[in-house]
């Protein structure tokens, strides 16, 4: 059997891989629609490993293989969504990209039959139908099962500044929620989705996986779904924080910055110098005001304990990756990060787009504004 530390042995650290939940809607009204076995019976054979079910029958998750660059790994965003968008031709959907759907009724949504989702179905009841929710994940080699632990103590402080640059679902069940992103706390429902403690080593991480498998609390590793998690099957840093974003722009500008946060926290790590231990209730107060409100939202520093705001802290990031971002050759998603500051995120534009048109128009502009090719 593989060690848990054997699978953070990576040659080429700082790799890439990038997952999108989509939405199946129907394409005459927008609604969801049930269509994921069917695309899961006709995927071409050789793209089987990039297609994979989320709880519900409406979703579908796409998934890259392991990239070496950013801009490889949008490529291959690019090609699967329009793969996707060619199986709904002839599946009947289309594709929906948001955090939530704005009008789906929870109780009419159908769970996928298979063990794993049925043992979430019978853990969460009432509240795993509830879960029609859409994220962006983004995943990041790290060479050392020590160095991930490390690192992803450290990350926990840039959770607010990433969900405050991708909320996108602020509407739920036909209601304009007042939440930016309304998926935060929809699937915080969840158990095991918080942001972690602070881990002293690797062991104590394991031990604690032990420990929820001996207890029954979870049957697998990966159902132990933080906002930033080791991944103990892929030897990643993974980011769980980002709702699906519609624009592959954004979707390049956060996995760049996934890459070079991680790609600053080692160095600090092996220079002695990163920053691990921080007040959990401000890492909570910032998810909150980051889920809630926007960029000018007064937060309290994790670090510093001083009074800023989101956008300082946004400023703080990008301080914080410059470097990195240059040595990635990622340096030109600044200027997407600026934009999302100066006009807004893509909840933003729901917001808009529902104020003229409704929720009509709102779920035709989730399935029409889909880009399949890189500004």
């Amino acid at each position: 059997m593989t060690s848990p530390e054997s699978v953070f042995q990576h040659d080429n650290p700082f790799t890439i891989g990038i997952e999108e939940e989509y939405m199946l809607c129907n394409p005459e009204t927008g609604e969801l629609i049930n269509r994921a076995n069917e695309i899961i019976d006709n995927i071409d054979s050789d793209l089987k490993s990039r297609y994979s079910y989320e709880l519900i029958l409406s979703e579908i998750e796409i998934n890259t293989s392991v990239c070496k660059t950013v801009s490889e790994a949008i490529e291959e965003i690019t090609f699967l969504r329009g793969n996707t968008k060619i199986l709904g031709e002839s599946c009947g959907f289309r594709l929906g990209i948001s955090g939530t759907h704005p009008t789906a009724i929870c109780k009419d949504q159908l769970f996928v039959d298979n063990d794993s989702y049925r043992w979430v179905a019978e853990q969460l009841r009432y509240y795993a139908r509830r879960n029609i929710t859409f994220a962006n994940h983004v995943h990041v080699a790290v060479n050392g099962a020590e160095c991930a632990i490390h690192v992803a103590n450290s990350l926990r402080r840039w959770i607010t500044p990433l969900l405050a640059l991708s909320t996108n679902s602020p509407f739920f069940e036909g209601e304009l929620t007042g939440l930016r992103s309304s998926r935060t706390f929809q699937f915080g429902v969840f158990p095991r989705t918080n942001i972690p403690v602070r881990f002293n080593n690797f062991k104590e991480y394991s031990r604690l996986i032990d420990k929820y498998l001996e207890t029954n609390t979870i049957t697998k590793p990966r159902q132990i779904w933080w906002k930033i998690r080791p991944h103990i099957d892929f030897g990643t840093i993974e980011f769980r924080i980002c709702d699906a974003q519609r624009s592959l722009r954004n979707i390049e500008m956060l996995a760049a910055l996934a890459q070079a946060l991680v790609y600053r926290a080692v160095e600090e790590y092996n220079s002695n110098t990163l920053l691990e231990s921080f007040n959990m209730e401000y890492l909570y107060d910032g998810l909150w005001k980051a889920s809630r409100f926007s960029m000018e939202a007064n937060i309290i520093d994790p670090v510093t304990h001083e009074v800023c705001t989101i956008k300082e802290q946004i400023d703080q990031m990008m301080e914080y990756t410059n470097d990195s971002l240059q040595y990635f050759n990622n340096s030109h998603i600044v200027k997407y990060v600026n934009h999302i500051c100066e006009n807004g995120t893509e909840g933003d534009d729901q917001i808009e787009v529902y104020s003229n048109s409704g929720f009509e128009g709102l779920k035709s502009y989730l399935m029409d504004n889909i880009e399949f090719q890189l500004n």
